[in-house]
């Protein structure tokens, strides 16, 4: 038999052994038994040195011919075996999407969605409406228009993020507060304003009871006729609705803040039961807010003219109310991929908050 002829018989004989190939694993036995370093078109390839130059022009082309080949016909029936398995396994994993669940959902609200809940429950309900602004924000929204002056400490690289400048010359930077959005609104709208201002924000800070980004919930009304009085009654309804209780005893305390005029912090009597704090009793005062009258330079970088139009404003961390009202001893575990402590903290996504069964 001729050299030729023996490739020919040599390539049909593994063609049918790749043909009938039943899985992967009896295909590479067939691949290393032709292709590999011992495999018999590798052995004949070696031969070819000890070929005279006239079977060497002949035999070279032949084997690498049969060599490409072969290895396209393996890697031709491996695409069909892997086909062939994918296809058994779809058929044998198939899922009924259409069947009941076997057991209730597993997830839980984080306790910070919850606050957010109840915190718009409360203020719909006295006439508030919900508004958003975007997270990174401009020196005016976020300083000037809030009556910061040039060299604040606030406007501090170590209190804020600010970013590179574009190529306007404009620099940004991630808002410190969801006043921006109060801004925005008031310059977007006629007075009389009503709104809330929940939302994330930004602040160079790391330990126990802070963190690089939280949450806060801003409220802002102006009017004509608006004063500290309805600030003070706003605020103790919105307490008492909270930590769902009517013996609520607050006091405020003149403080400073750049866009308010009078400014006061607020303080509630309260008395901590384990983790969690009891408010109304006890003989205690926790500071837990920041409010006042919206001071007249903002009301006029809106646009606005302050001897028509005032108002007041609060500002609250919703990250310190969940860990006052369910007991959180530790900020930090907000932010953690924790399935144990979402589960402990976490609420039915089920049971929505309302005013009429009970916001918790």
């Amino acid at each position: 038999m001729s050299q030729t002829a023996e490739l020919d018989a040599l390539e049909a004989r593994f063609t049918a052994d790749i043909a009938a190939a039943a899985d992967l694993k009896a295909l590479d036995d067939i691949r290393v038994a032709a292709l590999g370093k011992k495999g018999e078109v590798s052995l004949k390839m070696r031969a070819l040195g000890g070929m005279s130059p006239e079977e060497r022009q002949v035999m070279g082309p032949a084997l690498n011919g049969l060599r490409d080949r072969l290895g396209a016909a393996l890697d031709a029936r491996k695409s069909a075996l892997e086909d062939a398995a994918l296809n058994a396994a779809l058929a044998s994993e198939r899922v009924d999407v259409s069947l009941p669940a076997r057991r209730e959902p597993a997830g839980s609200l984080h306790p910070v969605s919850q606050v957010m809940e109840e915190l718009a429950a409360i203020f719909a309900d006295m006439g508030f409406a919900v508004a958003e602004g975007p997270d990174v924000e401009d020196d005016f929204h976020n300083f000037t228009a809030l009556n910061f002056p040039a060299g604040h400490p606030a406007r501090d690289m170590h209190d804020t993020f600010f970013m590179t400048p574009d190529e306007g010359g404009i620099a940004k930077l991630l808002r410190t507060h969801t006043s921006p959005v109060q801004i925005r609104t008031l310059m977007g709208s006629k007075p009389p304003v009503r709104i809330i201002a929940p939302g994330r924000v930004y602040r160079c800070d790391w330990d126990q009871t802070h963190t690089p980004m939280f949450h806060q919930v801003e409220g802002l009304v102006i009017d004509r006729e608006t004063h500290m009085g309805h600030l003070k009654g706003c605020l103790i309804d919105f307490l008492s609705a909270f930590f769902e209780t009517d013996e609520v005893e607050a006091r405020l305390r003149p403080h400073h803040f750049p866009f308010t005029e009078p400014s006061a912090e607020m303080d509630v009597r309260y008395e901590r039961v384990g983790d969690a704090v009891k408010v109304g009793s006890g003989d205690k005062w926790m500071e837990i807010l920041g409010c006042g009258m919206v001071h007249p330079n903002v009301i006029r970088a809106c646009g606005l003219d302050p001897e028509e139009y005032q108002g007041f404003a609060f500002g609250m961390g919703v990250d310190r109310l969940a860990m006052l009202k369910y007991g959180m001893p530790d900020l930090r575990p907000f932010f953690e991929p924790d399935a144990r402590w979402l589960a402990h903290y976490g609420f039915s996504p089920l049971l929505q908050a309302n005013l009429a069964t009970g916001l918790s």
